[in-house]
This record gives structure tokens, sequence and C-alpha cells, in this order.
């Protein structure tokens, strides 16, 4: 039932509204300051190496994290440095515009886990919440945005390949 109303509800597709225009915001202006203002993430990166999240027996909770950003995301730090603002500008805008709204949400978690996987709190856990409350929400959170002409042009193309297909096999 509960699922029904978040993902059907036009009430509750205008709270979704809200949630996303302030979670997108938030993702957009860090993103677009990280863009504007010459961002380095190697620092971070370092940081977090040098100071694990640690569980109560003194070892690294998340050792394999740990072993990915010292093995890879350190070494690639210049990459870092271009997917982390370009990721949280184009997230914010999706979540502000109401478009491709799951996708954007999906990657807004995915990137708050990393955040918090390498030992940073802040606001983390309250925007993983907001995000997938619009995960859960699906079409319904996007409903007065974007995803309102997009899905369904999307559906169309999708549907238009598959007919295409079938008709090439059969001929």
């Amino acid at each position: 039932m509960i699922n029904k109303t978040l993902r059907e509800n036009n009430i509750v597709a205008g709270v979704l509204t809200l949630i996303r225009l302030y979670l997108g915001y938030a993702w957009f202006t860090a993103g677009l300051g990280k863009l504007t203002g010459g961002f380095d993430a190697s620092g971070f990166l370092a940081n977090a190496v040098k100071n694990p999240v640690m569980g109560p027996d003194g070892s690294a909770v998340y050792g394999w994290y740990v072993t990915f950003i010292e093995g890879f995301a350190l070494p690639n730090a210049e990459l870092f440095n271009v997917l982390i603002p370009l990721g949280e500008t184009l997230v914010g805008l999706g979540l502000m515009l109401g478009g491709l709204t799951t996708a954007a949400a999906f990657f807004a978690v995915v990137m708050n886990f990393a955040f918090m996987l390498a030992g940073t709190v802040s606001h983390n856990p309250t925007d993983v919440l907001m995000g997938v409350i619009i995960i859960a929400a699906g079409y319904n959170a996007g409903k007065f945005g974007l995803d309102r002409y997009l899905l369904p042009f999307l559906r169309k193309l999708v549907n238009k390949g598959k007919e295409e297909k079938a008709q090439s096999v059969s001929a």
C-alpha cells in the first residue's frame, strides 16, 4: 500500500518534486563549484587511505575500499578530478529538471556511499535516504518534470527498435 501510494499518488509526486529539487540543487551547486573552482580529489583520496574507517578492533572496516582508493583512484586522481564534478553536476541537473530522475537518484546514492566508505559522513546519510525514496517512487518522482515527456518518448523508441529487430529476424 505504501509503495503504491509512493509510486502513483499525485500529492506524493508534488512532495517528491520538492525533495528532488532540494537534493538536485545541492548536487548541482556542489558540482558546479568544483567545475569552476579548480577541484583536486587527490588530497581527499590520500586522506581516505591515511585515515580509513576503523572498527572497534583497530582494523579498517572497509579495507577493500581503501585498497581500491590506493591502487586505482589515487593513481588516477586526474580522472576523478573530472568524473566527480561532472557527475555531481549532471546528477543535480537530472534531479532538478526531473529528467531520468531514477537514474540520477541512483548515481547520487552511489556517490554518497563512495564518500561514506571513504570516511566522510556529513549530510550523506540523509542524502542517501532521500535518494532511496526517489528511486523507490520511480516514475512518480519525475512526474512533474521532464520524465513526463522523456520516458514515454524513450519507451516508444525502444519498442520501435524491438519491432524492427523482430521484423528483420522474421524476414
